[in-house]
């Protein structure tokens, strides 16, 4: 029994030129995987067997075992980020997810602003994240591997700002990267599909 490295919801040039074909052969195929095969190396040793993906997160925080937490938390926010972002244009927002936006900020170029903001202004590694509060929508950030698995949080979109989400196509350049990424390649339709309050479930995995 083990977990796998989820494949890419899109070609890993699909989202060219935003975020390059080599940026995902080591994004996804290098950082992803390595975090994958942690955790499996600790299935036997750590008796967790048949667990799924959100129940190791879960035991892990709980246990204090930040190793294990670590990776099984990065294995999750990166498969709820892939599948956020799809090619430029292919997506658009709910008309329930548009009303919200607007409430919240105005306009869809208002999120896109306030989510910027956030990733760039998050100290050192971490994750941006859209949220559902309620009825209402919020900008936020997690630092190193924090997720909402542990946070109680309804989350709804994300945002890598580790460095090795964007050095390859950006080097040291967030500002350009988040603004680029948040404005031509978002998966809208995954979005809008997690305003049910089931985007936890949409990434985690059976052994």
């Amino acid at each position: 029994m083990a977990f796998i490295l989820p494949p890419l919801p899109f070609d890993k040039a699909a989202l060219e030129p935003v975020l390059s074909a080599e940026s995902f052969d080591f994004h996804h195929g290098k950082h992803h995987k390595a975090y994958v095969d942690k955790v499996n190396g600790w299935i036997d040793e750590k008796g967790l067997a048949g667990k799924s993906l959100v129940d190791v997160t879960k035991l892990a925080k709980e246990k204090g075992d930040k190793g294990l937490f670590n990776n099984a938390a990065q294995i999750w926010n990166h498969t709820f980020y892939w599948n956020g972002l799809a090619p430029e244009g292919s997506t658009k927002p709910s008309e329930k997810l548009a009303k919200l936006i607007e409430d919240a900020f105005g306009s869809q170029a208002g999120l896109v602003e306030k989510m910027a903001a956030e990733a760039v202004g998050h100290f050192a590694s971490g994750w941006a994240w859209l949220v559902l509060e309620g009825d209402a929508l919020k900008i936020t950030s997690w630092h190193d591997a924090d997720t909402p698995i542990v946070n109680g949080a309804t989350p709804l979109l994300t945002l890598d700002v580790w460095e090795h989400a964007y050095y390859i196509d950006y080097r040291n350049a967030r500002p350009k990267f988040a603004e680029e990424v948040l404005s031509k390649i978002v998966n809208w339709d995954f979005v809008s599909q997690n305003l049910d309050g089931k985007g936890i479930d949409r990434a985690d995995q059976q052994q």
